[in-house]
């Protein structure tokens, strides 16, 4: 009886020889991740105190909460480059709504609203209209950025709760962790067994590797999609809400950019540009090494020019190196066979 010919995983690469494939790419970030504190911590001055790791977390806190629902979004073939924008659109409605004596537990309502409301813009463009997310969230991301301007003007709002702004900025106890870990802890578990260990995350990978395999599977992908998309506005209000808490300011021009240091997290930590592949786990150490590492730059005095220079690097690198890995364990499994016929 000859041998059953050899299978692909879900991969789509066949089986590994055993040293390659136990080294995934996001192991290898967790793994960079690891190795950058280290040396930070012994080289660097100032990067191990609590002071500085405290700032650290907390700055990384907003990225951090938005890869949470972009990682999904970008395993399912699509992408949000409006985030950025609905965090400052968010913030200029939080400061106008504040100057106007409205109750701030009405006002964080109302921004959730209005991120489920730009969320389910980009969705209905997108999955009804079928146009590509990358040229519409680059529109909403003009979009919603023109709108705060509108919104608060060249005004900024600084004069908010006290206990709100201890929320944003202070810490547990006397500890150097701060208090908005808490909450994002609760989210990121939450994510992980959403994606990883139920059948709307399967769901989620299979519209990614073939919308229309997973539309002939019985997969609502339309729905899939705008669920998604809606989570990322919510997701990026309310971390509106906490930037403006966070940095005790409230204007238009809040998280400008930002758009670029999430996407470059979430595909840094192994999730594929083109969907069907990635764990929240390596884009959680993607978020935290980049972070990392502007915090070491800063610590280093590099110029705010040179980090969005390096963080356009990681980006690059984020997007070929999973590929090239996939091509050599794709070529090695392709080879093993010849080389057991030697």
């Amino acid at each position: 009886m000859t041998d059953a010919p050899e299978t692909l995983t879900t991969q789509g690469i066949g089986r590994r020889p055993a040293l390659i494939g136990a080294v995934r790419w996001d192991t290898v970030v967790g793994a960079l991740l690891v190795i950058l504190i280290g040396v930070s911590y012994s080289t660097v001055g100032g990067f191990g105190n609590a002071l500085n790791i405290s700032f650290l977390i907390g700055n990384t806190l907003p990225v951090a909460a938005i890869a949470l629902p972009m990682t999904m979004l970008v395993a399912a073939g699509e992408i949000d480059l409006s985030v950025g924008s609905t965090v400052g659109l968010s913030g200029a409605v939080m400061g106008a709504l504040w100057n106007h004596g409205v109750d701030i537990n009405a006002i964080i309502v109302v921004c959730a609203l209005l991120g489920v409301v730009c969320g389910l813009v980009n969705a209905l463009l997108v999955t009804r209209l079928g146009l590509p997310s990358l040229a519409v969230t680059i529109g909403t991301m003009a979009l919603y950025r023109g709108v705060a301007q509108i919104v608060l003007g060249s005004n900024s709002v600084t004069d908010f709760p006290q206990n709100y702004l201890n929320f944003g900025s202070g810490r547990l106890g006397g500890s150097f962790l701060p208090t908005a870990v808490l909450p994002w802890l609760v989210l990121a578990a939450l994510a992980i067994v959403v994606l990883h260990a139920t059948g709307f995350g399967r769901s989620v990978f299979a519209v990614g590797a073939s919308p229309e395999a997973a539309w002939y599977a019985g997969v609502r992908v339309k729905r899939v999609k705008l669920s998604l998309f809606v989570a990322t506005g919510l997701i990026s209000s309310l971390t509106g809400v906490f930037w403006v808490l966070h940095y005790a300011s409230a204007t238009y021009s809040n998280a400008t950019g930002l758009e670029l240091s999430v996407v470059a997290a979430v595909l840094l930590g192994g999730v594929d540009f083109d969907g069907g592949r990635g764990t929240l786990g390596g884009a959680i150490a993607g978020v935290f090494l980049l972070g990392t590492l502007q915090n070491v730059m800063s610590l280093a005095d590099v110029s705010a020019q040179s980090q969005t220079v390096v963080t356009g690097v990681l980006l690059t690198v984020s997007v070929l190196g999973p590929r090239v890995a996939r091509q050599v364990f794709a070529r090695q499994a392709r080879l093993q066979p010849m080389r057991g016929k030697s």
